[in-house]
């Protein structure tokens, strides 16, 4: 009988864990807002010169100019184009 007991309340304890996890994840991402961002190229005296569409919402491709080109950097509060940019989608 505890032998029992004891496999459904593993059981229990296991889908209620799957479940907590599932609706925490996807509040996290819930939470973030990613937006449309100006990217800018760096020229030969290291300064942002040419503005670029970028986003701020990670995926598999950089910002460049064009697919090939220069990335285009983020612009800090600074004003330095440091910040990494995506491939709008």
């Amino acid at each position: 009988m505890k032998t029992l007991f004891f496999k459904n309340g593993i059981a229990a304890a296991a889908v209620v864990a799957a479940i907590t996890g599932a609706f925490a994840t996807s509040s996290q991402n819930a939470s973030k807002s990613f937006a449309p961002r100006v990217g800018f190229t760096l020229n030969a005296q290291g300064e942002c010169n040419m503005a670029v569409a970028c986003d701020d919402n990670p995926s598999l491709f950089i910002c460049r100019v064009g697919t090939s080109g220069p990335i285009a950097y983020g612009k800090n509060p600074q004003g330095q184009c440091v910040e990494s940019l995506w491939r709008p989608q």
